[in-house]
């Protein structure tokens, strides 16, 4: 039998602030590879997991094809959890906050893409969005 030598396991770790770009969906892809492109180009077969350290916003993976859908899903969110006071008790930091815990909640903060070649491994029109769910965003 011929002995084979365990595979070298790789790990990086990159912190990323992005601006703050104001309420409603924003792609983000771009400024993830910016920051982690490199460690990420180094990769022929891994794992790329991205958390957002926040609670009135949120990370999904959906279409970067039509920047419609931007508008689209945060018009979808606001019909699903609508901004009003009267439905809420934790008003204490406006009026949309608890609305955008709930988005939160709903949308998640944490997503794991395959990585193919050094490369993201999303589908062709696929990409990373940010979604800020408060006006008075603290991002």
């Amino acid at each position: 039998l011929k002995t084979m030598e365990a595979p070298k396991q790789v790990w990086f770790q990159k912190e990323i602030n992005l601006p703050n770009k104001g309420r409603g969906c924003h792609y983000i892809t771009d400024a993830i590879m910016a920051v982690a492109g490199t460690a990420i180009g180094s990769i022929k077969i891994g794992m790329c997991n991205i958390f957002l350290k926040h609670t009135s916003a949120s990370i999904t993976l959906n279409e970067v094809y039509d920047s419609d859908v931007l508008i689209d899903m945060e018009s979808a969110l606001n019909k699903i959890v609508p901004e009003n006071p009267s439905l809420y008790v934790h008003t204490l930091e406006g009026k949309d906050d608890m609305p955008a815990h709930a988005k939160c909640a709903l949308v998640g903060v944490s997503h794991t893409i395959p990585i193919t070649g050094g490369k993201l491994n999303l589908g062709t029109w696929q990409g990373v969005w940010l979604c800020e769910h408060r006006t008075s965003s603290t991002s």
